[in-house]
């Protein structure tokens, strides 16, 4: 910018010594000339803005400033003089601020190290506030200001203590997922036309799903029974589950809940008309159907619940989910392959299930 406005100036300045030599009557003439040449270009323009760059706007400024309003507004200007005064206090304003703009650097910037620590600390314990984190910093040894904690989970978006301690349906989700189960009720119909109703029950940490029965009469002692043998299959596998998620649909029974009271498990009620608090479940109804029952043909109860079967199997031990990192709920992730040859020569076989609806590829032995 600097050079631009340099270069400017000294063009004009030689301009100004051209006009030495010429003598008033050329330079009436030439003005008359320019005047009349402006007057060509604003026809030209139709009404439109003239466009000036800074620094064209800072020597109109510099070279205009000194005359009066009155001799401004006879002169044949692209501008009103109003504006040429203003792009004048503007280039004075900032000379001014130029000046002004103080030489030595203020506070250095905190430590990266600290900033992300104090972020976890806040992530880690959400009733913190920041005196609270301030005086955890001081307790490891990291002198800073209750201030500069302030502006920093400021300037990080982080909402004050008492907005972020309180526990929402999300937060207790997470919190007690290794001890929460859900269950709903899948419908679907066959070929003859009944229609049949699935119980299935998934755990929220593991992901592990259990279809505990299908059925074209979900009747009370039916439903009731579900429960006991689920009862017995957490016994069995060592699930330690508290709390039992499921909707108000009318086929759970009172002595439903009484069953799973019994075991010590808990069953929390969702709102009404709000498939979203119960969202894991609702997940895998979506998946069996966009994955299984859209793309088979059920004939009766018993090829239900062989298909069933089969994507149970198929869920649990081999498809990969990514609310758990893309693992298996009854298998881990094989450690990843670092040899050069046996990437290079990968042998992978396809096993499938259900006639070829569902596919599992493995490394062939």
């Amino acid at each position: 910018m600097f050079l631009r406005l340099a270069y400017l100036t000294a063009a004009n300045a030689f301009a100004v010594l051209r006009l030495l030599p010429m003598t008033d009557r050329e330079k009436d003439a030439e003005i008359l000339v320019l005047r009349h040449q402006i007057t060509v270009l604003e026809r030209q323009l139709n009404g439109e803005r003239v466009r000036f760059t800074v620094h064209d706007r800072a020597l109109l400024a510099a070279l205009l400033n000194r005359l009066r309003p009155s001799v401004l507004r006879r002169m044949r200007l692209l501008v009103r003089p109003d504006t040429v005064l203003r792009w004048h206090r503007g280039l004075i304003a900032g000379r001014h601020a130029a000046r002004s703009q103080l030489k030595r650097p203020g506070r250095p910037p905190t430590v990266r190290s600290i900033r992300r620590l104090i972020l976890r600390l806040v992530r880690e314990n959400p009733g913190w506030g920041y005196r609270r984190v301030h005086g955890e910093l001081l307790v490891l040894g990291v002198k800073v200001a209750a201030s500069t904690v302030w502006e920093i989970l400021k300037d990080a978006g982080v909402d004050p203590a008492p907005e972020r301690s309180a526990t929402t349906w999300a937060g207790f989700l997470r919190s007690q997922a290794e001890a929460l189960l859900a269950c709903d009720f899948l419908e679907t119909v066959t070929l003859a036309g009944a229609r049949m109703y699935v119980l299935a029950v998934i755990e929220h940490h593991t992901r592990r799903v259990r279809v505990l029965g299908a059925t074209a009469h979900p009747t009370a002692a039916w439903v009731t029974q579900a429960a006991r043998n689920l009862v017995m299959d957490l016994e069995d596998a060592g699930c330690r589950a508290r709390f039992l998620i499921r909707d108000r649909d009318g086929k759970f029974p009172d002595l439903f809940d009484t069953v799973l009271t019994d075991a010590g498990i808990q069953t929390v009620l969702t709102g009404v008309r709000m498939p979203r608090m119960n969202a894991v479940m609702e997940r895998w109804v979506q998946i069996c159907r966009r994955e299984l029952l859209d793309r088979t043909l059920i004939w009766n109860q018993r090829h239900l619940l062989h298909a069933l079967r089969e994507f149970e199997t198929f869920y649990n031990e081999h498809r990969p989910h990514q609310g758990i990192s893309n693992a298996r709920p009854l298998r881990p992730l094989p450690p990843p392959i670092t040899e050069t040859d046996q990437i290079a020569h990968l042998n992978i076989r396809r096993k499938q299930r259900l006639g070829g609806i569902l596919n599992e590829y493995e490394h062939a032995a």
